[in-house]
């Protein structure tokens, strides 16, 4: 693993003074938010904006999550902020619930992907709460990862995939949730989940699940191949993970295993999980250790497509491709 670079910095009175001035700069922020490393700039300003989009390599069509404080600051980049927006941001914010709505018409419109919606949610981690009180400004923040790379869950992972593209790195240590937000179509009158995350349906109440690839615009994350490392991912059905990892060996390949039991001789052991949401902490960085170790091809096992499961779950397939 590389060193980290010296933009990497500890969140203390003097690293958040050099991240808002980046930002007060047009300049690129990586920060930790609970669900992953996000890379921020200011939401209000496009030329920052673009910025994220020739960092990651993003599709200009793939809308960004702009980050607030809380919900008395959606005023800027939202133009109707509906009953069931509120409700929902009573109920979850801040958390890793993010909420699509009308964009307010002075939002640039590279921050929303073209479309006439913003997605917007409220952090709950308190490096993010910190960064955004002190710097005053709504914040556009993608995952801080080159787009398609499992996301960063670690400063160190910024680093790895972005260098000096980013100015400042704030390092405030692992993310505790480790998948991204469920996305969430506030605009109506129940509703209507976009992307799965760790606040659930059954959490959300009421929640329909939107197939529909027009709806799912709305949402960042749904169209693309993501979460992918360098090397092949193979999902494995619950309890047949190893012996899946012991036929793979015969392809003359190393393999690698994430799963609830230890590896068999010879298989690579990436990470171990007891559930769904220890899974869910661990999926980015086990499959970035995948990638450092130099294995061919690793074996993750299922989980049950309940709850956080279901994220999970999402973002496995997409990863495997």
């Amino acid at each position: 693993m590389d060193p980290p670079l010296d933009n990497v910095v500890a969140p203390d009175a003097h690293g958040l003074a050099r991240a808002c001035a980046a930002l007060w700069a047009g300049e690129l922020v990586g920060f930790p938010t609970e669900t992953v490393y996000g890379l921020g700039a200011d939401a209000m300003d496009e030329s920052a904006v673009a910025r994220i989009f020739a960092a990651k390599g993003r599709p200009a069509d793939n809308p960004l999550i702009v980050h607030l404080p809380d919900a008395e600051h959606v005023g800027p980049v939202v133009d109707a902020w509906t009953p069931l927006a509120r409700r929902l941001a009573e109920d979850f914010w801040p958390g890793p619930l993010t909420l699509v709505l009308d964009a307010a018409s002075q939002l640039p419109r590279v921050t929303t992907g073209g479309l006439a919606t913003v997605a917007v949610r409220v952090p709950d981690h308190p490096v993010a709460q910190t960064l955004l009180w002190d710097v005053g400004r709504p914040l556009a923040a993608p995952s801080a990862n080159r787009s398609g790379r499992p996301s960063p869950t670690e400063a160190a992972h910024v680093s790895q995939d972005l260098g000096d593209a980013v100015r400042v790195v704030l390092d405030g240590g692992p993310c505790p949730v480790g998948v991204e937000s469920t996305v969430v179509d506030a605009r109506g009158r129940v509703p209507l989940v976009l992307r799965e995350g760790s606040i659930t349906r059954e959490d959300l109440g009421a929640a329909e699940t939107v197939t529909d690839g027009d709806r799912l615009r709305a949402s960042p994350g749904t169209r693309y191949r993501h979460y992918a490392p360098t090397c092949r991912v193979a999902v494995a059905a619950a309890g047949t993970a190893a012996a899946t990892a012991h036929r793979l060996m015969g392809e003359g390949v190393t393999v690698g295993l994430v799963a609830t039991e230890p590896p068999p001789p010879g298989v690579v052991g990436v990470a171990r999980f007891v559930d769904a949401a220890d899974l869910a902490r661990q999926l980015y960085a086990a499959l970035r250790t995948a990638e450092t170790a130099g294995v061919g091809v690793v074996v993750v096992e299922a989980v049950g497509e309940a709850g956080v499961g279901r994220a999970v779950m999402d973002r496995l397939r997409r990863a495997a491709g």
